[in-house]
């Protein structure tokens, strides 16, 4: 028997993870929401993305991981694409509230630097991200708009506070007018990307520090060390 078709909230086809009309149509419950619940549902949506991929998880192996029935995963999610979303932006959002607070002005401007492409690691605080990014790129031809969530709401964020550290040593005399900000975001964002391509390991503890080494000079007004 062929599969029903349904329609993601991207608005593509979908053969996996869709309500029928009937459940789609149903009433939702007017028991209160167990936040246990979905947040069960949500880790294994996320466990399963990075293990499975996009298009290979099932909405039945995510319901049998959590320990739920799927009506109770349909009362809160229409199909797998917007399960996904909520499941990442979850991530994401945890990983920003794991960011120790910081006032970048208070450190020096090396240091602010360290600190700014430290937080641009996307493992920080999500040993599976590299996994994530690289099912979302293999899904762009046919899901177009999970790397556009990924990019939006994750790549970013951290690219932004990296350029705006970067303006603000400018504007305290310690970066050089003429620098590409726009390429040194991009050059720290991908040497992530590039270490773990590379050599497949977790990130080494010191590899922020090393980053700015190499490229401080390239930076700091008249090659100044501006450490302290």
């Amino acid at each position: 028997m062929a599969k029903a078709r349904t329609t993601r909230s991207d608005g593509r086809a979908d053969e996996r993870g869709g309500r029928s009309r009937a459940e789609q149509a149903a009433p939702a419950s007017g028991r209160p929401r167990d936040p246990a619940i979905e947040e069960a549902i949500i880790q294994a949506t996320r466990k399963r993305l990075a293990t499975d991929g996009y298009a290979s998880m099932t909405i039945g192996d995510i319901v049998a991981d959590a320990g739920v029935t799927r009506p109770t995963l349909y009362r809160r999610w229409a199909n797998k694409y917007d399960l996904v979303i909520d499941a990442l932006e979850y991530g994401l959002r945890k990983q920003r509230e794991a960011y120790p607070p910081l006032d970048m002005d208070q450190l020096a401007p090396r240091e602010a630097l360290v600190e700014a492409v430290r937080r641009l690691d996307p493992r920080y605080h999500n040993e599976r991200a590299m996994a994530l990014h690289g099912n979302f790129m293999a899904e762009v031809e046919r899901v177009p708009g999970l790397l556009e969530q990924l990019r939006e709401h994750g790549v970013r964020p951290r690219c932004e506070e990296l350029l705006m550290t970067l303006v603000s040593l400018q504007r305290r005399g310690a970066v050089r007018e003429d620098v590409d900000l726009d390429m040194v975001v991009t050059l720290c964002f991908g040497g992530y990307f590039a270490d773990y391509l590379r050599t497949g390991r977790d990130v080494p503890a010191d590899f922020a520090e090393r980053v700015v080494a190499a490229i401080w000079p390239t930076l700091a007004v008249d090659g100044e060390n501006h450490s302290a």
